[in-house]
């Protein structure tokens, strides 16, 4: 069959690839000049299953009204009134409290596992590279209250069966040396083994290249204007280079999906929050970390790629705004810099801002639409690159019809139906 997949950042990227190796016809629509261009571009580069959970959770509402009180709070959200924000809003508060928890969570972890299993292979399959770097994650905790929730979710990740350890400071130490030095505290960790990380760009932009090579076509600066459909059947896109026929679409637009298909009446309850990164090279491989660590203490989670590390964090729900704060870097430079203060050149670290398609449940949103030719890879949030590989395998096995390797019970539309 012709396939026709609308976006390359890393959630589209790996739904051609897959589509390639199912032996369909691929052709793939970027409006921007190349492949993993936007929120793909700086992401945290966490590769973390073990992590996976939704943003909705019991007490979460609370905490992010207190964190708007303080200055260098890591969520913000903007006051003015926005039919958009405030329905998202108002499904997201319905999903905080435990029962939708747990299920959302165990959601997100069937994807997550199956995907990361799915990156391994494609990695042993195609010859690219991104800074793959496979040394697990430590989740850091400042206070002995941190500590206390780490357990809780050690609990949870317990009962998933998922591979971890709580560690006091001087284990946390051990495993990442370059703590040594920081200037706050360090009371305890979770530590990770299973998770990696890697950089989406360079994912993207490989994998776009190699599969150039082998015959899948791109088009790059190209914004796909609106869908065609015929008696009730989508057949391809009308873009601004042109009409773009094919036997079934995906639409893996990340935030301008919602806006994509509604004229169809299909409602995405997608919504960008706003996440910013720093990225800075390395001076002193002995001073930087090796693994990567999430700072629970601000909520900023800390990548070593290559000779690169990559800082990020913070969540805004302020629209479609890309534009960078000054204070938001100098933020995000001195908690890295208070947990590794030598070794990284924060002076010239380049700053970043990117929207994350966040659904108020948590879980994506995959394969039917509602519409016959018409396939859905949507509302990944700030798992997108965790779960890009096993959500583009599940679209690709929908579309040749095959039944996917997981369940996809409520990773479809029809949950937010009825």
């Amino acid at each position: 069959m012709k396939i026709l997949v609308l976006g390359a950042g890393v959630v589209g990227t790996a739904t051609a690839y897959y589509l390639f190796r199912d032996g369909h016809e691929v052709e793939v629509v970027e409006r921007l000049t190349g492949a993993g261009m936007e929120t793909s571009f700086g992401n945290a580069g966490g590769l973390c299953p073990s992590f996976a959970g939704p943003w909705a959770a019991p007490g979460m509402p609370a905490k992010v009204l207190k964190m708007v009180m303080q200055a260098d709070a890591p969520v913000r959200f903007s006051l003015r009134p926005e039919l958009r924000r405030l329905s998202w809003a108002r499904k997201w508060l319905r999903e905080c409290n435990a029962p939708r928890f747990r299920v959302n969570k165990l959601r997100m972890q069937r994807v997550a596992h199956y995907s990361y299993a799915c990156l391994q292979e494609l990695m042993a399959q195609t010859p690219i590279a991104f800074d793959f770097h496979a040394d697990g994650v430590l989740q850091l905790f400042q206070t002995d209250a941190e500590c206390k929730l780490g357990n809780i979710a050690a609990n949870a990740l317990a009962e998933l069966g998922i591979d971890h350890k709580m560690l006091d400071s001087e284990a946390a130490l051990a495993i990442e040396p370059a703590l040594k030095r920081a200037s706050v505290a360090v009371a305890g960790a979770l530590h990770l083994p299973a998770d990696a990380s890697g950089d989406s760009h360079a994912f993207c932009q490989a994998l776009a290249a190699w599969l150039a090579s082998q015959g899948v076509r791109f088009h790059y600066s190209t914004r796909v204007e609106q869908l065609l459909h015929t008696a009730g059947r989508v057949t391809g896109a009308r873009t601004s280079a042109g009409p773009l026929n094919a036997d079934v679409t995906v639409v893996a637009m990340g935030n301008q999906a919602p806006a994509l298909v509604a004229p169809l009446g299909i409602k995405l309850p997608v919504y960008p929050l706003k996440g910013y990164s720093i990225t800075a090279t390395v001076t002193d491989a002995a001073q930087a970390p090796t693994v990567s660590v999430m700072d629970e203490h601000s909520k900023v989670m800390i990548s070593r790629l290559g000779n690169r590390i990559r800082a990020a964090g913070m969540a805004e729900l302020i629209g479609d705004d890309l534009s960078l704060k000054p204070e938001r870097k100098k933020l995000l430079v001195r908690t890295v810099r208070g947990l590794f203060p030598d070794g990284i050149d924060y002076e010239n670290a380049s700053f970043w801002a990117g929207l994350r398609p966040m659904t108020p449940d948590g879980p994506p949103i995959l394969g039917p639409s509602g519409r016959e030719g018409l396939l859905l890879n949507s509302g990944h949030g700030s798992n997108g690159w965790t779960q890009a590989c096993g959500t583009a395998k599940v679209v690709s096995d929908l579309a040749s019809g095959r039944k996917p390797e997981i369940d996809i019970e409520g990773l479809t539309i029809e949950r937010y139906r009825g």
